[in-house]
């Protein structure tokens, strides 16, 4: 029988459900000590570090296991994987001499892109998965995981300022109440139609795609919580980073260490290589958040160490730091997409 998972259903309900419920046992110790109601300067130190630099920096860097760490991958596009790099670097030193806001805004709408399109390709990956080829139902969830992640989206400008931001206070534009007015009937409509259908073709002829389900569910529940519900940075950091880049690694590693090579069927007997490839993109995470600190930020020197002056080459030193995360925005159109690699294994 075809399986409807995209790794296995233990991987796949601990990699989408479980980062969601992490999420939320995160939001219910953060209501205990009143973290759900400040703003950056009110989130505690471990959950920056959990969630930013263990997760989501960490994640930007687990693209070098997909693209240039694998040599046969890298030498298939060398020309595309040499570019974006290099071009990224270009265009970023060019926005940045507009400006910082104009870098940091230009940042923000691309990682806001980036982690949109994400979910809708989870989505269709299980669509594939399960072989789901009907234009109505394409249409029914292409546009219910849309409105989940713009709708939140749309209310987070229609309601600025908030207590959370993007990368730094001021990146986002505000935009008129009335959008997100508009918006809102159809985002729960989409929602209701979706989740019916569902379970009508459960009912009626015993289909069932429940890692889609679980996707649209978890990110449905997270973006809305931790966007529209609640106005709280920490809130809005563990809902938003753990549903994202948890799942992702988990993609990577499953994906360059796992389907490509002959391995036993059961994650857990990659015990050793898992802790290699955490142990790698930590390092590199850290290493990337101390050249931040000490030569950007100067928040936290309590564990970075004492700030470096260099205030005359920020106009190249924030470019290049922000490189990995605009890298990986970029090539993530471009890797996962079945057509143009043949070697995908997750669908078959």
């Amino acid at each position: 029988m075809r399986s409807r998972w995209l790794f296995s259903p233990a991987v796949d309900i601990a990699a989408f459900g479980g980062s969601a419920a992490l999420s939320f046992l995160a939001l219910a110790v953060g209501w205990q000590f009143g973290w759900l109601d400040g703003d950056k300067a009110d989130t505690p130190d471990w959950a920056w570090i959990a969630g930013v630099l263990l997760i989501d920096v960490a994640h930007v860097w687990s693209t070098l296991f997909r693209v240039y760490l694998d040599g046969d991958e890298f030498r298939r596009r060398a020309g595309l994987y040499t570019l974006v790099p290099i071009a990224g670097l270009a265009v970023g030193v060019g926005l940045y001499s507009m400006g910082s806001l104009v870098f940091w805004r230009c940042l923000a709408y691309l990682a806001v892109f980036h982690f949109v399109r994400q979910q809708y390709g989870w989505v269709m990956l299980y669509r594939a998965k399960c072989g789901e080829c009907d234009r109505l139902g394409r249409l029914l969830d292409s546009a219910t995981i849309y409105l989940v992640t713009v709708y939140p989206l749309v209310h987070w400008h229609a309601h600025l300022p908030r207590r959370f931001w993007w990368f730094l206070k001021g990146d986002f534009d505000q935009i008129p109440t009335l959008a997100a007015d508009v918006l809102e009937p159809f985002y729960w409509a989409a929602l209701a139609l979706y989740f019916v259908r569902s379970l009508y073709r459960r009912l009626d002829s015993g289909f069932a795609n429940p890692g889609k389900d679980l996707v649209v569910f978890t990110t449905a529940l997270c973006w809305y919580v931790g966007i529209v519900a609640i106005n709280s940075d920490y809130a809005f950091l563990v809902t938003n980073v753990v549903i994202h880049g948890i799942p992702y690694l988990v993609l990577v590693y499953w994906y360059g260490w796992v389907r490509q090579r002959p391995a036993p069927s059961r994650p857990s007997s990659h015990v050793r290589t898992i802790a290699i490839f955490v142990a790698v993109v930590w390092i590199l995470a850290f290493a990337e958040e101390l050249l931040w600190d000490r030569l950007v930020w100067h928040e936290r020197s309590w564990l970075f160490g004492a700030s470096w002056p260099a205030y005359e080459w920020k106009w190249l030193l924030v470019p290049l730091l922000a490189l990995p995360q605009l890298t990986h925005y970029v090539l993530d159109g471009f890797i996962w997409r079945r057509r143009a690699n043949p070697g995908f294994t997750l669908v078959e």
